[in-house]
């Protein structure tokens, strides 16, 4: 998959089948556009492009709103690249072009510069300033402009269809079996270690510190969790506490997360975090010998996971 900064930087001699959209996650609604871009390709022996931006425009357009992201930029380049798309176009997103209109995206931008032949969209598609663009406006550009259309339906799991929002939704309820099951892997996020008050170590259940490396990177409501561990490589089980330790009165947000059978140093480290599944809320306890008794029956029900 050859990557593009910005549609100016895509060669001009490429006849290309395209399609567009944030494409956060990159799950299985996601999954089923993809494939049919790819099988569109191959069937007009045109080059696939996933145009995309580097920035979710309504993080741009509206900052005071706090989205937050299923996954980081890096994080959904990775997944695109498995699927053996041709080109990746990641577009800066700012309020200029957030004024282009519909119009001038398609015949300026994809039919001009990108030399499309097909369009691959879902089945909510909307593109262009105050995404005016619809479905019947591409219908009335096919013939003008002379290419095709192709339209993909939604998803659908369990009688619902898969959407970002619906899986941010999910991990925002701590509902980690229906966030994986939409995105169709297990849901992950990386942070570095810190060094914390070593108040797990102190009860026989040492914890590694996260600082969470991406500012919009969705993490799952307060709770303890099982979860894996990637590092260096390795995949470890264990544990992840998020919230603010009520039982030592701690009134500031963490996420810390004890590995079973690991004994190594790994402060200033990047981890990566997968998440399987929520087993309680956080609560206070009387006092430490609770606490650390909570935290046995933890780890056997996230082994047991």
């Amino acid at each position: 998959m050859q990557i593009h900064k910005g549609f100016n930087s895509f060669p001009t001699n490429i006849e290309t089948t395209i399609t567009t959209g944030t494409f956060d996650g990159v799950h299985l609604g996601h999954k089923k556009i993809l494939d049919h871009l790819i099988s569109i390709g191959r069937k007009t022996k045109t080059e696939t492009v996933l145009f995309t931006f580097v920035s979710h425009p309504r993080i741009i357009l509206f900052p005071d709103n706090e989205l937050k992201l299923i996954n980081s930029l890096e994080e959904n380049i990775s997944r695109l690249n498995s699927y053996g798309i041709d080109h990746l176009i990641l577009q800066d997103f700012n309020r200029d072009f957030s004024r282009v209109s519909s119009l001038e995206y398609i015949r300026d931008i994809l039919i001009k510069k990108l030399k499309m032949k097909n369009m691959v969209i879902g089945f909510n598609h909307h593109f262009g300033r105050n995404r005016e663009g619809s479905i019947n406006d591409l219908s009335d550009y096919t013939d003008l402009y002379n290419f095709e259309i192709y339209k993909v339906g939604a998803n659908i799991i369990d009688e619902k269809s898969v959407s970002s929002s619906k899986i941010r939704d999910a991990i925002n309820k701590g509902n980690m079996k229906l966030a994986n099951n939409y995105l169709g892997y297990i849901f992950s996020f990386s942070g570095r270690v810190i060094r914390g008050k070593g108040r797990g170590k102190k009860i026989g259940f040492p914890t590694a510190n996260l600082l969470i490396d991406h500012p919009h990177k969705i993490l799952p409501t307060n709770g303890v969790y099982a979860v894996n561990v990637v590092y260096n490589n390795c995949k470890y089980q264990g544990m992840m506490n998020i919230g603010n330790n009520p039982t030592f009165d701690s009134h500031q947000n963490s996420t810390e997360v004890h590995i079973f059978d690991f004994n190594q140093e790994i402060y200033t480290q990047n981890v990566v975090i997968e998440v399987i599944k929520r087993i309680r809320s956080e609560k206070k306890y009387s006092n430490i010998k609770e606490l650390k008794a909570q935290l046995v029956l933890d780890k056997i029900s996230a082994l047991n996971l």
